[in-house]
């Protein structure tokens, strides 16, 4: 149970940095003014340790600095505009009208310092506002990923409590399980910490601690939920029912937050539906431009390769700052629990378990280290499959060298166009060489293995809620905890079933309920999995009878059920229109490449033959574009938008970028299959 604080730059040089500033600290900026406590509360609220006067002390060096380094480059800038002729007094009178010529003298022989002293001084502000602005922003930006967290693990939270509640826990024990739960309840569960702590090391009142902590939190929801439980303590009224209708409102809160996230994603959706299409519009004005013998192959390029990519990015980036990631990485800390189960818990490919510990007091153990060794890496081989669907990334450790590999042949063979002029005269190929044979080697069993990660994980979950149900009603009768999972393992089928008779058998054969959870968490690590165990493996520490707590456990789980298909069913509907907007591009440029263009470079032809006849031609069309460079442009074009559109439909979906992965496979063929058609 240990508090952290992140003191960015906190290093000898910055301190000292610090002390220099201090001084312009306190005539720049009041103490006591709003600005300044304004940072302090989101100093405390990010958990930064450093104090207010100090980080802005230093928060205004890096400005200054920032500040100081630019203006020399603005002020060389200018001066090299000037030498360079680029810039002249001339360029600058602004077409102000002057009738004496001492005054216009005077004005030509201001121009140049005047020119090269504003120049320094905006790109000196310019950097003073990114080194001091950027530092401050850090503790916004720690605060909002705090209160972001918070509010979405705080239902659980609150659930827990309440379990906590229902085994038998009073008050001050509610608050140390709170704390110590931070493997689970992450940010949620560092607030209650600083309670604890403030009880234990401070001697503080643990009434005065949560009010103190009320005011410090990032989050408005844990305020008020901490406002409201102080007072039900300092009344002495009924905990319990207090924590069950909090329970209820917050999983209510949580649904509401969710339709809110959902209606954002739908207007980012039609945003997406207009701002894809605006590259499209500009390539089509651009081409008909250069058919007019104005071309400029520079925008064209600058439009593909550059415009498409930055929308699509942008995009991303836009939908990051309302999709919220599930917090937690799904593991439940061994802390507590026995020698064995720690070991097994930091098992991996680079540590064997529960043999490191007695490596090295004798040598049979090295040589059994070594055995093990040679077992796990034998067991790796006779079933590849099973690892990489367990660790979908570790794919790319084969994939991307024996791409590399591929291409490399490619190359020395001379199969793969190197030279500008082959990717216009073998677009298709070129294409397929460099990026089709880079997709479809690394991203088809990276889709492959993680889609199959992802349902054999939804195969736990999928039937968590009833499974719960059915633990309650069994034990309800009377039976432990641990009967009652025997008695669902012997009447459900599924994954999770035989998940529990395989936790029956390790506790038969001595192994504790509680370790045996928590292996089975830990085999799936999965963040809402993880919650639920947390809450059985400490509710049943205080009694097997624990129907009430296996209750709110399904309760909590049903409320993710709920949230979980309406998430699916509304993300859905985005999906679709993303891929949608992307086969309307597809289509467009499909009939630019066959319709127009070579329409137009018939037209160019007939002209150039009317030339060559000596007759008099009309405009001259189809001059400004190679149509071979445009086939490949187009091309690339609606490549790029493939693979964007692609992430994009994933992370709205999952919100993980490898979710991704098979849409791009998908819309990349159906782009390449397009262009062999019609290329």
């Amino acid at each position: 149970m240990s508090e952290q604080f992140d003191r960015p730059g906190s290093n000898p040089d910055s301190d000292i940095l610090s002390d220099l500033f201090y001084p312009l600290f306190r005539v720049v900026f009041n103490p006591d003014g709003d600005f300044v406590a304004d940072i302090d509360r989101k100093l405390t609220e990010a958990r930064m340790g450093d104090p207010v006067e100090l980080y802005m002390s230093r928060s205004l060096a890096l400005g200054v600095i920032a500040g100081g380094i630019l203006w020399v480059l603005g002020t060389v800038l200018g001066y090299g505009l000037f030498w360079a002729g680029v810039v002249n007094p001339a360029s600058l009178s602004l077409g102000i009208p002057v009738s004496s010529p001492e005054i216009r003298t005077l004005l030509r022989s201001l121009a140049m310092p005047a020119f090269i002293g504003i120049t320094g001084i905006v790109f000196g502000s310019i950097g003073f506002a990114a080194g001091f602005g950027s530092l401050l922003a850090i503790p916004y930006s720690r605060a909002d990923t705090r209160k972001r967290e918070i509010n979405m693990l705080l239902p659980d939270a609150i659930a827990f409590m309440y379990a906590l509640s229902v085994g038998g826990l009073n008050q001050l024990e509610i608050l140390e399980a709170m704390a110590e739960a931070d493997d689970t309840y992450g940010e949620v569960s560092r607030e209650f910490q600083s309670i604890v702590r403030e009880t234990e090391y401070f001697g503080t009142d643990y009434r005065n601690a949560i009010r103190q902590q009320a005011l410090e939190t990032p989050s408005s929801d844990l305020s008020q939920f901490l406002t409201d439980m102080l007072s039900i303590v300092n009344s002495g009224g009924d905990m319990e029912s207090f924590l069950d209708d909090k329970k209820d409102a917050h999983m209510r809160t949580a649904k509401q937050q969710q339709e809110l996230t959902l209606e954002t994603l739908e207007l980012f959706g039609e945003m997406y539906m207009t701002l894809s299409l605006f590259p499209l519009l500009l390539v089509i004005i651009l081409v008909i431009m250069g058919m007019m013998g104005d071309a400029d192959v520079t925008l064209l390029y600058a439009t593909i390769y550059a415009l498409i990519p930055l929308v699509g990015v942008g995009f991303l980036v836009l939908i990051s700052t309302v999709k919220q990631d599930e917090p937690g990485n799904g593991y439940l800390g061994a802390e507590g629990a026995s020698e064995r189960l720690q070991d097994v818990s930091k098992e991996g490919l680079l540590h064997l378990g529960l043999v490191e510990r007695f490596v090295g007091d004798k040598q049979i153990f090295d040589r059994i280290k070594s055995r093990e060794g040679t077992y796990k890496t034998t067991e790796i081989l006779k079933a590849p499959h099973i690892f990489f669907r367990d660790n979908p990334l570790f794919t790319l450790a084969l994939t991307v060298p024996a791409t590399m590999v591929l291409l490399l042949i490619a190359i020395v063979g001379g199969r793969a166009p190197i030279a500008y002029s082959e990717w216009i005269e073998q677009p298709i190929w070129s294409t397929l060489i460099w990026v089709y044979l880079p997709i479809y080697f690394i991203f088809t069993p990276l889709a492959i293995f993680h889609e199959w990660n992802v349902r054999s994980r939804h195969a736990v979950t999928g039937k968590l809620s009833d499974t719960l149900r059915k633990l309650s009603s069994a034990n309800d009768t009377g039976q432990t905890l641990v009967e009652s999972i025997y008695t669902v393992a012997d009447t459900s089928s599924g994954k999770l079933a035989d998940e529990f008779e395989i936790m029956y058998a390790k506790v038969n054969y001595g192994m504790s309920i509680r370790d045996a959870l928590v292996e089975f968490n830990n085999k799936y690590h999965i963040p809402r999995l993880a919650r639920t165990v947390k809450l059985i493996t400490e509710a049943q520490e205080a009694s097997s009878q624990i129907t009430d707590v296996l209750s709110t456990a399904a309760q909590a789980s049903e409320n993710q059920d709920d949230i979980e298909r309406e998430r699916i069913s509304r993300t859905r509907m985005q999906v679709t229109i993303i891929i949608m907007t992307y086969l309307t591009l597809l289509a467009v440029m499909a009939i630019l490449q066959t319709q127009f263009i070579e329409a137009m470079t018939g037209i160019a032809g007939e002209g150039s033959q009317a030339e060559l006849e000596g007759v008099g031609g009309g405009p001259d069309f189809g001059g400004g574009f190679d149509p071979a460079l445009l086939s490949l442009l187009f091309f690339h074009a609606v490549t790029i938008q493939a693979v964007l559109a692609g992430l994009i439909c994933g992370y709205i979906r999952n919100a993980d970028i490898v979710a991704g992965v098979k849409f791009v496979v998908v819309l990349s063929t159906i782009a390449l299959g397009t262009w062999v058609v019609i290329g």
